[in-house]
């Protein structure tokens, strides 16, 4: 009898605490992937789930009769509402109105049923530990699977597994557990409906392995569904989840549900990006460009016969490589990765930029939007100071900033630290359908005459850009005009709130 219980509660505090965190993460993650705003929706997230800890605690004093079954039947209930928390949340978004309500009830629902186990197991266990042996390793085994959870969950789940497989898995670990209870809690489990108990925790089991089977079908019919077209391209990195869709105008790329371009018209993009930055350098030799993995501000930049070398950083091994290797994409950006001039790094822009002894004439930033602290980061002053010493006296860069018309705060907080930072820079912006009007910042390392006169004539013709589209990118119209603003600081990224705000109340 002895064995047994301390057996269980070895594994069973390790699952409890391991599975409990993995549903928080999954959840937090979920919704800063689903609703943008990463700080907001992970912070109440936890808050939530913390609170539903205690509210679980609270509700087993309530439990007074069958502590065994109650146990194992609330290890089933966590097992399938656990389990099948992240497909629920992909399918919530897609077709339910009430998105939020769902996502913290759920929330809700699991840190109460989390909440519930550790002081049952902990009363099965009274009449075979002292009080002070069972407090110290029930907490022992608790921290240490919250540890295992940290863990795995960016290193090795999220990777390999995806987010619905990852809730799946650990879904059908608790109902094993439950399962494994029944045999070794047998000895104080009445043998009235014993086989019943058995019978839920098979079924349980059955169907989270046929969700965990089936799991690549579901997030497609998801995925499409939120973002309407057919998907093409589906991957999850330890960075980002990629997805490629596909319609009649062309194809899109997207980002943690975000859409990066649009094959339709992101040549607009790319040229308003690129052009005024090259063409206001005097024969640019050596060009870096940050972020940009799908290669089509490298393919803009090819177009200068002055070029000989192109770096190219950024963080994710699967974009750069999708971008040499996916026919759609090669295609768009002219196999532009795989030209002998250009090379690829990847590694973290901030860490590269720190370490790296090259110099360059041109840098070209396109990064992703500044929705979280890890992209934040690259928009701050301490990132721009870094980025200077790598630049020539006479070099020249572009940035791309966000909406002036939708966040306006977040776009002259790039543009008033790069000045703050001692660039001079001269902000433009252009109509790119897909995202309305798109906003730029062209920064020079010293005092500048103003923005570039005209377009190179090295170019050639361009889809989107003539002379005068080129001049009336850096004349603003009356609503996007400076703003005083923040600076964003590393050790307190403004932007990122701003973003946050900003772009929650546009949606």
């Amino acid at each position: 009898m002895n064995r047994a219980p301390l057996a269980l509660l070895y594994l069973n505090v390790l699952v409890i605490a391991t599975c409990g965190l993995i549903y928080e993460l999954l959840a937090g993650t979920l919704a800063s992937y689903l609703l943008g705003d990463s700080v907001t929706q992970f912070s109440l997230v936890i808050g939530v789930y913390l609170s539903a800890l205690g509210i679980g605690s609270w509700l087993s004093q309530y439990i007074e009769e069958k502590l065994a079954k109650t146990f194992i039947e609330v290890e089933l209930a966590l097992a399938l509402v656990g389990g099948l928390s992240a497909p629920f949340l992909f399918v919530a978004f897609a077709w339910i109105e009430w998105f939020r309500v769902s996502l913290f009830g759920l929330v809700l629902l699991i840190g109460t049923l989390v909440g519930l186990e550790l002081p049952l197991l902990m009363r099965i266990l009274k009449e075979h530990l002292d009080f002070s042996d069972l407090v110290s390793r029930v907490l022992t085994f608790d921290y240490i699977g919250a540890l295992l959870a940290s863990l795995l969950f960016p290193i090795l789940l999220v990777p390999q597994l995806g987010l619905v497989r990852t809730s799946l898995l650990f879904g059908i670990l608790n109902a094993l557990v439950g399962l494994w209870g029944t045999y070794l809690l047998r000895p104080i489990l009445s043998s009235k409906g014993l086989g019943g108990l058995r019978g839920r925790a098979v079924l349980v089991v059955g169907l989270l392995v046929v969700g965990f089977i089936k799991a690549d079908s579901l997030t497609t019919i998801a995925e499409e569904r939120m973002l309407s077209h057919p998907i093409v391209y589906a991957k999850q990195t330890p960075y980002q989840r990629i997805v490629v869709t596909q319609n009649q105008q062309g194809f899109q790329l997207h980002l943690n549900g975000h859409l990066q371009f649009n094959s339709a018209d992101e040549y607009r993009y790319h040229e308003a990006l690129v052009h005024p930055v090259m063409s206001a350098a005097v024969d640019p030799k050596h060009v870096l460009v940050l972020g940009g993995g799908d290669g089509l501000a490298v393919r803009e930049i090819l177009k200068y016969p002055s070029v000989e070398t192109v770096t190219l950083v950024d963080i994710d091994p699967e974009i750069t490589s999708l971008a040499k290797t996916f026919g759609l994409m090669v295609d768009l950006n002219r196999g532009a990765l795989l030209d002998p001039r250009v090379t690829v790094i990847n590694q973290d822009a901030f860490i590269w930029v720190r370490d790296t002894k090259q110099q360059f004439d041109v840098a070209v930033i396109d990064f992703p939007d500044p929705s979280g602290y890890s992209v934040g980061k690259l928009y701050t002053s301490r990132f721009f100071q870094m980025l200077k010493q790598h630049l020539s006296d006479s070099a020249r860069i572009s940035i791309q900033c966000t909406s002036p018309l939708v966040a306006p705060n977040s776009y002259w907080c790039v543009l008033n630290t790069l000045k703050a930072t001692g660039f001079d820079a001269i902000p433009y912006c252009a109509s790119v359908p897909s995202f309305g009007v798109w906003g730029f910042a062209y920064a020079t390392m010293t005092p500048s005459d103003g923005a570039p006169a005209e377009l190179s004539d090295a170019v050639g013709e361009l889809r989107f850009l003539n002379p005068s589209q080129f001049k009336a990118m850096f004349d603003l119209p009356s609503d996007i005009q400076p703003m005083q603003t923040e600076l964003n600081r590393l050790n307190n990224q403004a932007l990122v709130r701003y973003y946050d705000q900003e772009w929650s109340r546009s949606e």
